[in-house]
């Protein structure tokens, strides 16, 4: 599909986000634990290493030259931190159902394509612009959280 599919992929996506948040929210089950600040600082700097590794496999800077898949060992992250601050059954299952999906699909690409070089186009301008728009996007996911009723800090 070429472009067009990559537009069609952006819009399926977001929708499938749109519908975990909307299935989430109003999720009941076994509660096995809180949140308390030391998770949450955890949690929140899992995060922000997932926007770095999300932005960083756009931009490419050196980090990419050292890990393979940086956009699923970004949903790693992303699922291990939430999996930290919410100890719930509806968190288990979303979050721990994307950890396991990431995981499998590492495993599936490495065993499907085997290991291809690392490509890196690393210079001081691309890390500074990784850093950059990985605080924006984070500021951005934070405030989205916050206005859903989900505090980011505390």
């Amino acid at each position: 599909m070429g472009s067009a599919g990559r537009a069609v992929m952006a819009v399926l996506i977001l929708a499938s986000i749109y519908l975990m948040a909307v299935g989430y929210q109003p999720a009941m089950g076994t509660f096995f634990w809180g949140r308390n600040p030391m998770l949450v600082g955890i949690n929140n700097l899992l995060v922000l290493l997932a926007v770095y590794l999300m932005v960083a496999s756009t931009v490419k800077p050196a980090i990419v030259a050292k890990i393979r898949h940086p956009q699923l060992t970004a949903v790693k992250a992303w699922a291990v931190g939430h999996l930290l601050v919410n100890g719930d059954a509806a968190s288990f299952i979303l979050f721990g159902g994307l950890l396991a999906w990431a995981v499998a699909s590492v495993i599936i690409i490495n065993k499907q394509d085997g290991k291809p070089e690392l490509v890196s186009t690393s210079g001081a301008g691309k890390e500074v612009m990784t850093v950059v728009i990985t605080l924006v996007v984070f500021g951005g996911i934070a405030w989205v959280h916050n206005y859903l009723g989900y505090p980011v800090f505390g």
